[in-house]
Parts: C-alpha cells; structure tokens; sequence
C-alpha cells in the first residue's frame, strides 16, 4: 500500500519537475527518447500546431525500450510521426544517444550537420524529465534557448498509462536526485530546489522508495 503521505509528496515532485513553460514556435523541436511513445505523439501535435517546422528524435535504445522498441528509440518515434501524417523531410533521427547528455549533444551535432540553423528547441520528454532535460539541455547548449513541453497528464493519468505506482514514484524520486547531485559533476545546471519539494523527497526516500536512485548520494541527509 502506497499512503497518503507518499502520495501527497509524489504530487508535489511531479509538478516540480515540469516547467510550465508557454509554448511558442522555435526553429526544431526534438523528442528524447523513452519507452513512451506518448513523447512522439506530443512531438506530431506540436508540429502540425505549427511550433516547429523540424522533428529529431534522439535515442538508441536501453534495457526497458530493447524489446519494445528493437529498432531503437529515435527510429520507432519516428515511424510513429510518418504514421500520423508527418512528412519524412521534416523529421530527423538520432540512433546514438544512450543518456540525456548525448541526447542533446549528438541532436545538436545532427543539426549542425544538416546546416539547420538554431535559436530556439522546444525539448519534449517525458512529464516527469522535463526539469532534468532542460537543465542538462542548458548546460550543454547554452546558445540556444530551450522551451520544455511534455504531454499533458496529471500523475494520476500518468500511473495508469504506466500501470505500476511504485515505479512510477521511483522514478520521481531518481529524477531528483540527479537535479541535487549532477549539476556538482557538471551535467546539468543548478535548479532551485524548494524546501517543501526536498522534504518530499526525503520523505519518499525513507518510505523506500529507491529503486531509481544512484548508489551514491541517495539522500540530502
């Protein structure tokens, strides 16, 4: 059983790590790539909102994406966009990525390589990464200026699309974990951390819920 407490806190990390940003058009969006092909269905409604003329999709593939998506990430995403009426010429693909970092940085590479020029992306993933996404985006590109968006689902909505609670907390909890730690290995960014949001993690923390969390630095205190 999951207590009240556990979720009031998982609440209160989910709606930390999405930024509210205001959409606007930027010149490329790019989807990173997951098990959620959710990423790739925001991706298609975006573009054809008008919010960028250019789709990548950037991501190899990882233990939980191998057998679902054995092309790999970015290949699987983008045979969804065709799927949904997306020109071919307006989606580029990313196989490489393993991690957020190379997300960005080989989608970055892509770009320059195809003379796309960059002043704005709007970064899609998924609900609970768009903090972490746009941290790491913004340390590794800082010329460029990052607009985060996701598909829009309460944790609720999101649980049951995933079918498993614990994980899906787990998950909340790994992802600020690596907002507390990565910016002093210089992956990311510092982002501010509120004391109610640090509590709630602690709190998720001493209920066990661990299963995403580095082996290092599990907890603030």
């Amino acid at each position: 059983m999951i207590s009240a407490q556990a979720w009031a806190d998982a609440r209160r990390l989910w709606d930390y790590h999405q930024m509210d940003h205001a959409l606007r058009p930027c010149s490329v969006a790019i989807g990173l790539g997951s098990h959620d092909l959710g990423v790739a269905d925001t991706a298609v409604d975006l573009y054809k909102r008008g919010m960028a003329p250019l789709l990548v999709f950037t991501g190899a593939t990882s233990p939980t994406t191998r057998e679902r998506m054995p092309r790999g990430e970015a290949v699987h995403y983008r045979e969804r966009a065709l799927e949904l009426g997306v020109p071919s010429s307006a989606v580029l693909v990313e196989p490489r990525a393993r991690n957020t970092g190379e997300n960005i940085r080989f989608s970055r590479h892509l770009l320059e390589k195809a003379g796309v020029k960059v002043s704005s992306v709007l970064l899609i993933s998924k609900p609970y990464e768009e903090r972490r996404a746009y941290a790491t985006a913004c340390k590794l590109w800082p010329e460029v200026e990052f607009v985060s968006a996701s598909t829009p689902m309460t944790l609720e909505e999101y649980v049951d699309s995933i079918q498993d609670a614990r994980l899906v907390i787990d998950m909340l909890v790994g992802a600020l974990q690596r907002l507390l730690i990565y910016p002093e290995q210089g992956f990311m960014i510092s982002q501010p951390v509120p004391l109610d949001v640090l509590a709630a993690y602690e709190r998720l923390c001493r209920e066990g819920f661990t299963g995403r969390l580095l082996a290092t630095g599990r907890t603030t205190g």
